[in-house]
């Protein structure tokens, strides 16, 4: 059952990964566009007036583009999310796997909506809200390492601390039920998540000028990218699970019907 809830992952991660990109392609690759003609319209305002006419021919010539820019927003676009949801798909089918059952009785469609929910905003929109992403033409060349590192090691911390706030909650909701161990480990995590970011350094490279409606959009479009993928895979996946789960049900009952029958039938 584990390798089929895997693949059922992995292909509810590729559909979201589609209908992510669909949306990242409409609704965020405008707003890149309008960013990466600002950079370029930056760098030649920064350039010293004259100094290619005493440069060499083949030096002043724009550096050929190894991918271009129509490649990098349809399929290298596509490539990169549909890769991401894929991978995020086969691990959210083992966290299924594990969670499944032990809040309940509740419905594996359910089970998949609450973790796809809970993961959207721990993995995503927390360290979103800390350090958002940015388009191009913002942030340092020499910043990037440390800002990265800062991001990732930030998801990395929200997600601990949301499973230790998991496994708290549950062992309050048999004391205390289901509603006050539940309210008592999200407002533990809140705390705690408030108090890392606190410690941790912000960061704001946007530069001056920089549009501010450009800057919006791309987050806005960076979150929407998310909330579509987190949805789809949360729905996909769920409905996926759902039967194939019933399907082990049904066929564990009819193994144990025949079982019983085989031995009224010796008895």
């Amino acid at each position: 059952m584990m390798r089929t809830l895997l693949v059922r992952g992995m292909l509810a991660g590729l559909v979201a990964g589609v209908l992510a990109t669909l949306f990242a392609y409409f609704f965020g690759e405008p707003s890149v566009d309008t960013a990466i003609g600002l950079e370029g319209t930056a760098a030649h305002s920064h350039s010293a007036p004259g100094a290619h006419e005493h440069a060499p021919a083949e030096a002043g010539a724009e550096e050929e583009e190894l991918v271009t820019r129509g490649v990098q927003s349809t399929v290298g676009l596509l490539t990169g999310v549909g890769l991401y949801g894929v991978a995020v798909g086969g691990l959210f089918s083992l966290a299924f796997a594990f969670v499944h059952g032990r809040l309940g009785t509740l419905r594996p469609r359910v089970t998949a909506a609450l973790l796809a929910g809970g993961a959207f905003v721990v993995v995503f929109l927390v360290p979103f809200l800390k350090y958002p992403g940015n388009p191009p033409a913002v942030g340092q060349a020499g910043t990037i390492g440390s800002r990265t590192s800062l991001y990732f090691g930030f998801v990395a911390l929200s997600l601990l601390i949301g499973i230790l706030a998991a496994a708290f909650g549950r062992k309050l909701a048999d004391k205390l039920g289901a509603w006050r161990g539940g309210l008592l480990a999200a407002g533990g995590y809140v705390v705690l998540i408030a108090v890392a970011a606190a410690l941790l350094p912000s960061i704001d490279e946007v530069p001056d000028g920089f549009p501010g409606s450009t800057l919006w959009t791309f987050r806005l479009a960076s979150a929407g990218t998310q909330v579509v993928l987190w949805t789809a895979l949360g729905l996909t996946f769920g409905a996926l699970a759902e039967k194939a789960l019933s399907g082990k049900a049904l066929s564990g009952k009819a193994l144990s019907g025949t079982a019983l029958s085989g031995k009224a039938h010796a008895g």
